[in-house]
Parts: structure tokens; C-alpha cells; sequence
């Protein structure tokens, strides 16, 4: 369905399922087809391509606060008050803003890898930010065929299974038909901009939440985005926090964009949702 926001239309994609609803908010460079995982797993998901992802792609401004913004209109749209939220790694930090700021419109949250600061982030400048990114800006200069874009992924993301139709389908949703990438540099540089630089309001979360850590960030063997001391803080200080889930031998992406890390956050959103 399409959903109008300031801007445009966000596309949002509808998943059937067994459970209550829950709005599924991806990160950075991600889109909804990141929650095609989960949606194997018979949950009911309200999944939208963030402006200027997929099919929101021509949708422009982006910000944190504006995904949190677009995500009210998205439940607007589909008259519903208040559901449970789950966001990964940017969508963690659009989740939390969202919780915070519309309070009533979220009844659960499930943060994976993401929402709460990454220790990381700290030693960030914008000169290495650009430098990080620089790849990524550098692919959309150029033309995929499929297979070309998930084969560069795979080597990218050593953790997930190029064989698996889900990854195929993954990567495919971020071209064009004339084989360019859809998400805009200036796009993807201004969120992680937003989410390194800015400040996440996770103490003033007033609802029950999940977080579920990596064991590695970007392939084995990799430092975590968060430790378990780190996740264990976290705790301390927030008291609506359950208890962390850490999901062993997967990275960032593959606490979703895996069989073995989805069975672990289907297993904490199922538990969100009773």
C-alpha cells in the first residue's frame, strides 16, 4: 500500500500473519524486504520502505525524526492506536524516538542491534564517517546486474547465505530496473550522520523493551556493536529493559538476515507480543 507523508508516498508492505500487529522499522542502508525473515515465522508485520528506500525511494528529507514521524502516519493510515515496534540497527533509533515522543502509539519495543549508544560511535568524526561510507557512495555510481550486487554482498556480509532466495530478494529490492542503486548517497549519509552524532533518548522510554546484541558487527570475530557489560548497563539504568539477548555467531545484519539469528528475534518479539 502507499501512505502519504510529508514529501511523497511511502510504500508499506503487509504481511499476514498469526499475531498482532507489529510495525517492522529497518535501518540504514536496509528496506522492507529485511523482515522477510521474520515474516516466515508467521508474525503479522506492517513493513515500510523508509523515504528514500525502495519503493519510498523518490520520497525526500530524512532524519530520524521525520522516519518517526512517517511511521505515525503509517499507523494512521492503517487505524491502528498502538502497537508493538521493532526496530533494527537505525531502526532501533527511529523506534525509540517514536516511543518516546508518541508514547501511546507503542504498547512494546523490540530494539535489534541498535537504539541505545554505540560505544563506537564515540571515536566517530565526520571526515572517518565519509570515509566509511565512501564504498557505498562510490556503488551507486555505476550499474548491477542482480547477481553482481548480491555476489559484492556476500563478500561484504560473509555471514549470510547468497544461496538463500531471501538475501537474493534482499538485495534486488535496492535496484532499479535499469540495474542503479535507489538509495541516494546524500540520503544514507545524513541518517548515519543522525544516528552517530545524535543523541537517543532511551532513558525516557516508559515501555516495556527488548534488546537483542550481536556477537560480532561486521563478520566473525568482529568487536560487537555492544558487549554484554554494555547491554547489562543498559539495564541497570532502564527499568521497563528486559533482560538482553545476545545471539551468538551472527553479526549486525545477521540478527535478522539469517535462519539461525531470525529463530532468536522471532523467539523475543514473540515474547514482546504476549
Amino acid at each position: 500500500m502507499r501512505v502519504p507523508v510529508d514529501g511523497g508516498d511511502l510504500a508499506v508492505e503487509i504481511h499476514d500473519g498469526d499475531t498482532p500487529p507489529v510495525l517492522a522499522i529497518h535501518g540504514v542502508s536496509g528496506s522492507r524486504k529485511l523482515w522477510n525473515w521474520l515474516a516466515a515465522h508467521h508474525f503479522s508485520l506492517i513493513a515500510p520502505d523508509l523515504r528514500g528506500r525502495g519503493d519510498s525511494h523518490e520520497v525526500p528529507g530524512s532524519s530520524i525524526r521525520q522516519h518517526a514521524d512517517d511511521m505515525v502516519r503509517v499507523l494512521d493510515a492503517l487505524d491502528l492506536q498502538s502497537v508493538t515496534v521493532c526496530g533494527m540497527s537505525m531502526g532501533a533509533y527511529a523506534a525509540v524516538d517514536l516511543a518516546v515522543r508518541h508514547p501511546d502509539r507503542v504498547r512494546a519495543l523490540v530494539l535489534v542491534d541498535g537504539g541505545f549508544p554505540m560505544p563506537a560511535h564515540a571515536q566517530m568524526t565526520e571526515e572517518v564517517l565519509s570515509a566509511a561510507f565512501a564504498p557505498q557512495v562510490a556503488a551507486r555510481e555505476r550499474t548491477w546486474t542482480v547477481d553482481e550486487y548480491v555476489a559484492v554482498q556476500a563478500m561484504v556480509n560473509p555471514v549470510i547465505d547468497p544461496a538463500d532466495p531471501l538475501v537474493r530478494d534482499y538485495f534486488a529490492h535496492d535496484l532499479t530496473p535499469d540495474g542503479h542503486l535507489r538509495l541516494p548517497a546524500d540520503t544514507l549519509v545524513a541518517d548515519a550522520t543522525d544516528v552517530i552524532f545524535g543523541t537517543s533518548r532511551w532513558r525516557e522510554l516508559t515501555m516495556p523493551t527488548w534488546f537483542i546484541h550481536a556477537e560480532w558487527s561486521t563478520g566473525p570475530d568482529s568487536p560487537p556493536a555492544y558487549t554484554a557489560d554494555q547491554a547489562q548497563a543498559f539495564r541497570a539504568e532502564l527499568p521497563v529493559l528486559r533482560e538482553p539477548v545476545l545471539i551468538n555467531e551472527v553479526d549486525h545484519g545477521g540478527t535478522v538476515m539469517t535462519r539461525a539469528g531470525a529463530v532468536v528475534t522471532a523467539e523475543v518479539l514473540a515474547e514482546a507480543l504476549k
